[in-house]
């Protein structure tokens, strides 16, 4: 189930949140490379990231589901969001270069639909970045966060549903070791929280971060080729005649 616009702009106002974007644009921030000349959509709620790239991408794009509503974005100048229905998205096919998805597939009823619609409109050889909650972790089991909604995932089933649909993921992180709760103890000490679950690869990050690129064909199964026995042809005697 999708959670309003109107909270996740509170949540991401909220000093819990302000750290979230932090953490999250740190990851972000080895997987964007250069996007000098490209096109990038963020699809869910991905305005708190886009900032870090809209200066040097040609376009920028913020699409909204309509299940969620939309806001203004950027404040000043032209806008850029658009409230969209995820699985049809007012695009031509091969028209994006990178695209992130956040507050995106863990609220939708159909993930694989959507990301074989992310595959239309992306380019060929184009790129994902998907966040998506950690099954595992604290922020998915707390509602108190926009993290806490919908369906969160382990690394194989993001790993499956990528594969599915046509995506080779060839980047993982994990972020956001901080417990979710809005105490200034935790807070100010969220950055020692990180470093300690990287560096000991704990299993209770609060987010995934994934990166694939676009496969153009779909892998075929090589079967091995069956034996065939061949006959040998057999002489039989014909009977004498009269």
């Amino acid at each position: 189930m999708s959670i309003d616009v109107v909270d996740l702009r509170a949540f991401y106002t909220s000093p819990l949140g302000g750290v979230a974007r932090r953490l999250v644009g740190r990851v972000l921030e080895r997987f964007w490379g250069p996007v000098q000349g490209l096109r990038v959509l963020g699809l869910g709620y991905a305005t708190p990231y886009l900032l870090a790239v809209r200066g040097a991408a040609e376009r920028t794009l913020a699409f909204m589901p309509e299940t969620q509503g939309v806001v203004n974005w950027p404040a000043t100048g032209l806008s850029a969001s658009a409230l969209v229905d995820p699985m049809m998205m007012p695009l031509p096919d091969a028209s994006i270069d990178r695209v992130l998805l956040v507050h995106a597939i863990e609220a939708v009823e159909s993930p694989t639909e959507l990301l074989y619609e992310v595959w239309r409109i992306l380019t060929p050889g184009g790129r994902i970045i998907v966040v998506a909650p950690n099954r595992r972790g604290l922020w998915a089991r707390m509602d108190t966060t926009p993290f806490g909604h919908g369906q969160p995932y382990s690394r194989s089933q993001l790993n499956r549903l990528m594969r599915d649909t046509l995506f080779s993921p060839e980047g993982w992180a994990e972020t956001l070791y901080v417990p979710p709760l809005p105490s200034w103890v935790f807070l100010r000490t969220a950055i020692a929280w990180e470093r300690v679950g990287i560096s000991l690869s704990l299993p209770f990050a609060g987010l995934h971060v994934v990166e694939a690129t676009k496969q153009l064909y779909r892998p075929v199964a090589v079967r091995p080729a069956r034996r065939v026995s061949r006959a040998s042809p057999v002489l039989i005697a014909a009977p004498a005649g009269p």
